[in-house]
């Protein structure tokens, strides 16, 4: 019998690989991470090499962890990180220059361009996303007129583009599958949402040709074989979606109004709207949550950019704290009264601002304000960015939030979670398994195999470790969230 599943979670900093036994329960895990490059302010690039070794290495480690057989593995699930682009030749496997990361803010100026040509309203009624440096179309079209030869080669067809799962897919394949799931395409301001293809007269804008596109297929469905060498046993890869849409089905979120935040390097509010593409007055961004036997579901969601990113700068470059953990021990020190806010604009700011010129800050300091207050105010910017998502949401008439799950790395933070349960004035659960975007990429996977026999079944396997609820003032939460908006005012353009 093949009793397992592995996930494959291919993140901004780090590639983790989870096997999970048939209830889905982690079994071992394997994690690395790699290295980040920032040639110029503002850009962000991973070496899409590199993130394919670490995926390929960290699967091979937690096979051997676990002291099984290849051949028990039922599926592949992968979720990843979504818009990242990689271009690479057809023949050779090779990238033609590095993976531009979503946080790349390169093409601001020529998003800025198009939106002065008054292109925004026919992009957001085909994708349901807003013109911006964060999707994956501009960084494709910044690579095929910055890369020498690179268009000449694309007009040929030697050239293909994907996402990073799209990227995966190809190398686990040998070369054979060069497909990506709906989800992954809808985040690449060139699919419709609608029509649930590739969008002729977004390709034509964006002057790319159509035969560097992958299929796209629903997010479980029979993607490819691993190739043979690679491991023990040719392993069908039968689920795929992009991290933020993974977790949403890990976190099993399958009614209108059930919602779930992920707190990793960004920050991700994702509702279930359900058949309904809900288009934002309030500068959130309408998606697939997943596709499934050809039916699309649709969601809400609103982007932080930076929220697991900031503690990495207090560790990394200002080195007020040597390890995240040490985050809840000194917001719980800090002064309770302590009016620091810090603005975390370090690549602009997401939904509901969309601003990519606002730059980071950090006001209020008083003469006794300490380490503390900076990491305390670092925690806190994390819940104010939530609330103005959830607020956002409200304005464009959505559903009530029904029920809010959180996970991603941070949510072991309870003093954050409680501070979050707090300013939205909302119960928060968060669950057993915490990693719930390589969860559901699993459940995806698990579901064309038969090892999960639906949605529901899925929905019956989630547990809870916690449920948060609020404690603070009316009072006291309007004076909090009004120095957040006050502070958020200084930083945009």
């Amino acid at each position: 019998m093949k009793h397992y599943l592995l996930g494959i979670d291919q993140g901004t900093t780090s590639t983790r690989a989870i096997i999970f036994d048939a209830l889905g329960r982690p079994c071992s895990s394997a994690q690395q991470e790699f290295k980040q490059y920032y040639p110029h302010n503002g850009w962000v690039e991973h070496d899409a090499r590199e993130i394919w070794q670490s995926a390929l290495e960290v699967c091979r480690q937690a096979i051997a962890k676990l002291k099984i057989d290849a051949g028990s593995i039922a599926a592949i699930g992968i979720s990843n990180q979504r818009e990242t682009t990689v271009v690479w030749d057809k023949s050779s496997g090779e990238p033609i220059y590095n993976a531009i990361v979503w946080q790349d803010r390169r093409t601001a100026d020529y998003c800025e361009t198009l939106l002065k040509q008054g292109q925004q309203e026919m992009i957001r009624e085909k994708t349901g996303l807003l013109l911006d440096a964060y999707f994956s179309a501009t960084k494709i079209r910044w690579l095929l007129n910055n890369v020498v030869g690179a268009k000449t080669k694309a007009q040929q067809r030697q050239l293909a583009f994907g996402t990073i799962d799209t990227f995966l897919l190809w190398h686990l394949t040998g070369g054979k599958s060069f497909k990506t799931d709906a989800t992954n395409a809808a985040r690449t301001l060139l699919f419709n949402i609608k029509t649930q293809q590739w969008d002729e007269e977004l390709l034509h804008l964006f002057d790319i040709p159509k035969t560097m596109l992958p299929e796209v297929y629903d997010n479980s469905a029979e993607f490819g074989y691993t190739e043979k060498g690679l491991f023990a046993a040719n392993i069908p890869i039968t689920g795929i979606a992009g991290d933020q849409h993974a977790a949403l089905i890990g976190q099993a979120c399958f009614q209108v109004g059930m919602a779930k935040s992920t707190y990793g390097t960004g920050g991700f509010l994702v509702m279930n709207t359900g058949d309904e593409i809900v288009y934002s007055k309030n500068r959130l961004l309408s998606t697939l949550a997943y596709r499934l036997q050809g039916k699309p579901t649709y969601a809400l969601e609103g982007s932080i950019f930076i929220a697991g990113a900031a503690v990495q700068w207090l560790r990394d470059e200002v080195q007020l704290i040597k390890e995240a953990k040490q985050t809840e021990t000194l917001a719980v020190a800090a002064k309770a009264d302590s009016q620091v806010y810090l603005v975390p604009a370090f690549t602009g700011l997401g939904a509901p601002y969309w601003d990519p010129h606002a730059r980071a800050a950090i006001l209020g300091l008083t003469r006794d304000s300490g380490i503390a207050e900076i990491v305390r105010a670092t925690l806190e910017a994390i819940a104010y960015q939530t609330e103005d998502l959830v607020q956002a949401m409200l304005a464009d008439g959505v559903h009530q939030v029904t029920t809010l799950r959180v996970d991603g790395g941070m949510v072991v933070n309870d003093w954050l979670i409680q501070f979050l349960a707090d300013i939205l004035n909302l119960p928060i659960e968060r669950p057993q398994v915490n990693e719930t975007s390589v969860l559901g990429a699993v459940y995806l996977a698990g579901l064309q195999v038969g090892i999960f026999k639906s949605l529901e079944h899925i929905g019956e396997l989630w547990s809870k470790d916690r449920c948060f609820k609020p404690t603070m003032t009316m009072m006291e939460r309007k004076k909090r969230y009004g120095g957040w908006q006050h502070a958020v005012q200084q930083v945009l353009t």
